[in-house]
This record gives structure tokens, sequence and C-alpha cells, in this order.
């Protein structure tokens, strides 16, 4: 099987899907997608949240995130990281049940405790996941010392859905990345306003917005597109710049009369 982060790097690259919309997608953080996508499994909390992490990437990009849990605890999960329960000999076990459960077992106390620190994961691995709120209720079941967390979505959410079904709905996904700083002006179906005419600055890349139709303007050239995951530049030019996206006919220039104000 081909290694973990190149199939996920791969699958996004063959989706074209952008790091960024990923995160908008899974509320995991972009720095630990990538930690995935590189294998720098130091770089995330846990055992726990990597497994949690590799599942839900995994069914974002219609992958099997059984089979890539499976292979990072073969290959990187070391014996001391997994669940560890207490080794009973037949005899023992013989003598406890004889003995009404006492004898050489854990001590209630010990079993307390241990389940304690599973519960106090659980809710970790939820808060992550979640990153303080968003699309999606998350349920989760612990059997036999195994934590698995399951994303189940809302009425009308399409958390994982692959970029193939946005392109049938006719839905693009825009974001942009100002590498100085730049007027924007965004509207969104229904002449909503998503970048109510703000001015951005270089390193303040927007989130990734989903819409039929978008209607922009541009007080200078200076800020990457990102449409449907793939880079657009901006020429330059002596006034504002403005554009009108959609699936169909995607970037179109529009004239100083058609582009939008936000006022």
């Amino acid at each position: 099987m081909p290694e973990i982060g190149a199939t996920l790097r791969e699958a996004r690259m063959r989706e074209r899907i952008d790091v960024s919309e990923i995160e908008a997608q899974t509320k995991i953080r972009a720095k630990y997608l990538r930690a995935l996508e590189n294998e720098e499994w130091g770089l995330l909390p846990g055992p726990t949240f990597v497994k949690s992490f590799l599942r839900t990437y995994a069914q974002a990009l219609g992958l099997d995130g059984k089979a890539l849990v499976e292979e990072y605890r073969l290959h990187h999960e070391r014996p001391s990281e997994g669940t560890m329960e207490p080794i009973v000999s037949p005899s023992g076990r013989s003598r406890q049940r004889s003995r009404g459960g006492s004898g050489d077992g854990p001590s209630r106390g010990y079993v307390i405790a241990v389940g304690s620190i599973l519960v106090l994961i659980v809710v970790l691995v939820i808060a992550l996941v979640s990153g303080g709120g968003g699309g999606g209720s998350t349920t989760t079941t612990t059997t036999t010392g195994h934590t698995k967390a399951h994303k189940t979505t809302t009425a009308g959410s399409h958390t994982g859905a692959p970029a193939a079904a946005r392109a049938r709905s006719g839905i693009v996904a825009l974001s942009l990345t100002p590498t100085s700083a730049v007027y924007v002006c965004l509207l969104g179906e229904g002449g909503k306003k998503l970048i109510p005419g703000e001015e951005l600055q270089p390193g303040q890349s927007t989130p990734t917005y989903h819409a039929r139709h978008f209607l922009i303007t541009l007080g200078n050239n200076a800020v990457t597109m990102y449409i449907d995951g793939r880079p657009r530049t901006v020429p330059a030019s002596s006034q504002a710049i403005g554009y009108s996206i959609t699936k169909a006919r995607g970037r179109k220039s529009l004239t100083p009369q058609q582009q939008p104000t936000c006022k």
C-alpha cells in the first residue's frame, strides 16, 4: 500500500482541493492536515488524535479511512501508545469467576482511573475536531477501551462531499490570499455581502466561500484568487478590477458600471 501521506496528498491534488478547503470542511487545522500529508507524526497531539484526523480527512477525500488508520497502527503506532489490556492466565480467570470477580484482576480504583482518562481523551478529540463549532454534530462511542469518533452532518450540510458533487451542482469555491494591502468587495448569491468592502492585509487569507455566483471588486491586483482550488492571478490595472465568477462561465471581467460597490 502507498505511504499514508502520499495517498492523502495525491487524492487531494487529484480532486484539485486546497488544504484550506479541507480545513473548512473537517474543522481540522491546516497545520495538522499538512502534518498528516508529510507524515510528521511528532507535530500531532497524539495517536488518538492522529487516528481520528486520518479517518475524518480520508472521508472528506472519499478514501477508506479504516484502511489508513489500520496502516498507521501497523507501521507507526508504538505498542505503548495503543490500548493495553491486562494479561490474565486461564487459571487466573477461573479463580476470578469462582471468587466473584476478585483475585489477580485490576483493582476497582484502577478501572475508574482508566475510565476517567478515556472520557477526558474523548472530550479533547471532540473539541479539537469540531474546532469550537461547525457544520455538524459529533457522536462518540467507546467499545472495550477503543474510542471511535463518528462525524454526522446536520440536514443540508455537505461535509466530506467530493469536488465532483459540487461541480454537478454548479457551486464555485472561492478564497483570496493578498500579497499586499488590497480593497475587496465580494458579493455572493442574492447580493449577500461576504466581504463588505474591506482592506485585506498580506497574510490575511480569507475562508473558502461557496456559491453559484460571485461578484467581486478589487482595488488593485495584489491578490491571488483560488477558484475551485486553482490559483488565478489578477492582471495589473490603473483602476478598480471587477469579475463575475460562475461554474459555467468561469471568471469574466466586469465594466466599472457593473462592478459591485458594497455601499
